[in-house]
């Protein structure tokens, strides 16, 4: 897919009505409050020697640059949230919501810009070595844990038009 057609992707998932219970529709998983989306899920890894993994991750990153090039042009500097206190919160038996409990077994990271009452993010997910890399993108109205918020210069939690 085209830097396009991610955009238009991400501008269909902020529109998009949340369901009152867990659900999947083909590349989005959705429940009350948010939906996240496989923009892109890459080849798996299993026969890589590490270095296709890396040419791999370098192309999602790309991807993700250019996509988040785009959404702070509309919207400013996104925040970066580190998922890695967030699982371990989740590890050590804390209730993390959805979706943030799920993104953080599998994504290190995402870049969110809060707009119109909802957190819209980007990040790059890989659940194990050997499987594949997908770029993600998250539209919630819960709000994140707020470790691992960086307290830079994002948008912060008040809304962006």
């Amino acid at each position: 897919m085209t830097t396009a057609q991610h955009l238009a992707t991400v501008d269909s998932l902020r529109t998009r009505a949340f369901p009152t219970r867990p659900e999947r529709s083909g590349p989005v998983d959705s429940g009350p409050g948010y939906h996240v989306g496989e923009l892109a899920t890459s080849e798996d890894f299993w026969e890589d020697d590490g270095f296709r993994s890396v040419l791999v991750l370098e192309q999602y990153e790309a991807d993700r640059d250019a996509l988040a090039a785009l959404l702070t042009a509309r919207w400013g500097p996104p925040e970066e949230l580190s998922l890695w206190p967030v699982l371990e919160r989740v590890n050590d038996g804390e209730e993390i919501p959805e979706p943030w409990s799920t993104l953080s077994c599998h994504a290190p990271h995402l870049w969110l810009w809060r707009v119109d009452g909802r957190w819209t993010g980007l990040g790059i997910s890989q659940w194990d070595k050997e499987l594949p890399f997908q770029l993600l993108a998250v539209v919630t109205e819960v709000d994140p844990p707020a470790q691992g918020l960086s307290g830079g210069s994002g948008p912060g939690p008040s809304d962006r038009p």
